[in-house]
């Protein structure tokens, strides 16, 4: 096959993923070998688990709308952050499907806390929750969720800072004790934003929940989900600042940070996270590590903000949610005359 080549081999120390690198040459010609070998990607990712790691495509930091391109690969929809539940301080200034995450102005994102410790007692990075916090899925909180996540390093920190882990939730569901798999067949998770006013601390110190707009309400989502490519059930779950702590987070069960629905949520989420589960993403700059939302769960991790920049493209793409999804219009757009942050603009 023309242009430059691909190599495809598992990722090193990590019970699932794939690591596609390109023969180098210019920015040009990868993207067109990457493009002409998207059925061969979209294969290997749906394969590895939902998770794989690209290099040789560097360049993009000086071509955002190329990785837009890419994008595309997985899905139909690129989305445009302008018109979804995100803040302006994230939007890319030239493209808006590239969301900006970054501790530098203007976005001025920072970092979850530094982890103490930093090492658990044999010398390894937590990854467990609760132990580890942060553990989500791309705005869940809007039906249809997105598909697939593409996330770019622009500018890293050091190796071993601002990592960023990802959980494999097909083999977590295979590995769940079979009453427990048995009590959440059929229920439903409430997602919301985290800047709502419904975590469980702000349910807990009597915080009042912000009114909210009909296209920013907290959405169900199946507890289980399908993947419409592999036929394999995965949890699907978020981190507790994710779900709806007043009205859930698990519809059915009782609600309340304390409720019979958290203590399932926290069961399920230190159970996804378990380390068999977990692979540890180190950057460097020019990766570009590609998450199914569907299967996935994954996580950002502390890095010193007051020495090192971190700039990271973001892309999300949608149009194959599953079946139990179909016909469904988008949940997160406003009617006529509203806009979708308003009455968030502090978020």
């Amino acid at each position: 096959m023309a242009g430059p080549s691909l190599t495809f081999r598992p990722l090193d120390a990590s019970p699932f993923g794939v690591l596609v690198e390109i023969e180098p040459c210019d920015l040009s010609a990868a993207v067109a070998r990457f493009l002409e070998a998207s059925d061969e990607i979209t294969h290997a990712l749906n394969e590895a688990g939902g998770l794989m790691v690209v290099r040789g495509l560097s360049g993009l930091r000086n071509a955002p709308r190329e990785l837009v391109k890419i994008s595309k690969c997985f899905g139909p929809d690129v989305e445009n952050y302008r018109e979804t539940l995100t803040a302006e301080r994230f939007f890319h200034e030239e493209v808006p499907e590239v969301l900006v995450l970054s501790n530098m102005p203007p976005c001025n994102h920072p970092p979850p806390p530094r982890p103490e410790p930093l090492l658990d007692e044999e010398g390894r990075f937590p990854v467990q929750f609760p132990q580890r916090a942060n553990w989500h899925t791309d705005q869940s909180y809007r039906r249809p969720p997105p598909d697939v996540t593409l996330l770019f390093g622009v500018a890293v920190p050091p190796h071993d800072q601002g990592q960023t882990l990802f959980a494999d939730c097909t083999a977590a569901l295979q590995a769940l004790e079979p009453e427990v798999r048995a009590q959440i067949e059929g229920l439903s998770g409430l997602h919301a934003p985290s800047w709502i006013g419904r975590r469980p601390q702000d349910v807990r110190a009597g915080v009042a929940p912000k009114p909210l707009l009909a296209h920013q309400l907290p959405q169900s989502q199946p507890l289980v989900r399908v993947h419409p490519a592999t036929g394999k059930p995965a949890l699907y779950i978020c981190e507790e600042a994710q779900m709806d702590h007043l009205e859930g987070p698990i519809e059915g069960l009782e609600p309340g940070p304390d409720g019979q629905g958290a203590v399932l949520l926290r069961r399920l989420l230190a159970h996804a996270t378990r380390r068999e589960f977990v692979y540890v993403h180190s950057w460097r700059e020019g990766d570009l590590v590609i998450g199914d939302n569907r299967c996935l769960l994954h996580a950002a991790t502390w890095f010193d903000a007051d020495r090192y920049p971190r700039l990271m493209w973001r892309t999300t793409v949608s149009g194959h949610p599953g079946a139990e999804y179909a016909g469904e219009a988008k949940s997160w757009v406003p009617e006529e005359g509203a806009a979708p942050m308003q009455g968030m603009e502090d978020a």
